[in-house]
């Protein structure tokens, strides 16, 4: 099992930093900025040995080139990224070692068309869902389709329910306001904007979430909820033929909410 501490960035993203057994050597996901990085290596000690990449977008690669030259470590990406500072190109069902942890490697483009997730199936398992996965969310649809996203939604819900989800945004207050408006009557939505609320005033990280959560919670995990399709209706007001619709329409709502 790999230990992830959030090192926040920018307004909201966080770069995770991961250790396994000892605490000198870390690997980080997603440092779209290098100083928090260097900052939180100067504090534990520690040595950056390899950088995952979930996907292109700046605020997940700006920091790489900088880490790169001081530590000179490998760079995991995904294959068929534009970003071109990847140095072990990653094909969807690949598998690596880091930290004497696996993981394997699943692409879940919709977000972007390079994306892909990590997962470390053992013991505890553990998902690394970059910008695809939110607490209560999904990316927008920049590059994707709905049902590439639909797809990648299937994916995540096949997971163990207890695999710990750690994404790159501190996006759970809003997508749960939203997640209300589509579903009010939902329990676990008002439990979760509780849990998500008490814990960003006590300047605390709401991540990471988990498949059993997201099962209950996530409107884009619930397509095929008979409240989830109504609501998606009402709002498109036309009748909509399945998942992959719904999807569609309730993120385009989410993008206007």
């Amino acid at each position: 099992m790999l230990h992830a501490h959030p090192i926040p960035a920018f307004d909201d993203n966080y770069i995770w930093a991961l250790r396994g057994h000892t605490q000198e050597s870390i690997v980080v996901v997603d440092p779209g900025d290098a100083d928090p990085v260097l900052s939180y290596l100067r504090e534990h000690n520690a040595k950056l040995v390899g950088i995952l990449i979930t996907h292109h977008h700046w605020d997940h690669t700006g920091g790489v080139e900088q880490l790169k030259a001081q530590f000179d470590v490998p760079v995991y990406g995904p294959a068929n990224s534009p970003y071109a500072g990847i140095t072990d190109p990653l094909e969807d069902g690949s598998e690596i070692e880091i930290l004497d942890n696996r993981l394997q490697i699943k692409a879940v483009p919709g977000h972007t068309l390079d994306h892909i997730a990590y997962l470390q199936p053992d013991q505890k398992p553990q998902l690394f869902s970059g910008d695809t996965l939110f607490m209560a969310g999904c990316g927008r649809l920049f590059e994707g389709t709905p049902q590439q996203m639909q797809a990648a939604m299937d994916y995540f819900a096949s997971l163990p329910e207890e695999t710990e989800v750690f994404c790159t945004h501190e996006y759970s207050i809003a997508n749960l306001r939203f997640a209300q408006a589509v579903e009010p009557r939902n329990r676990e939505i008002i439990r979760a904007l509780e849990f998500c609320t008490e814990r960003r005033q006590e300047k605390r990280p709401t991540l990471p979430s988990s498949i059993a959560r997201e099962l209950l919670i996530n409107p884009y995990m619930r397509t095929r909820e008979p409240d989830v399709k109504a609501a998606a209706e009402h709002h498109a007001g036309r009748a909509l033929a399945n998942e992959v619709e719904v999807l569609a329409a309730v993120r385009e709502w989410k993008n206007r909410f």
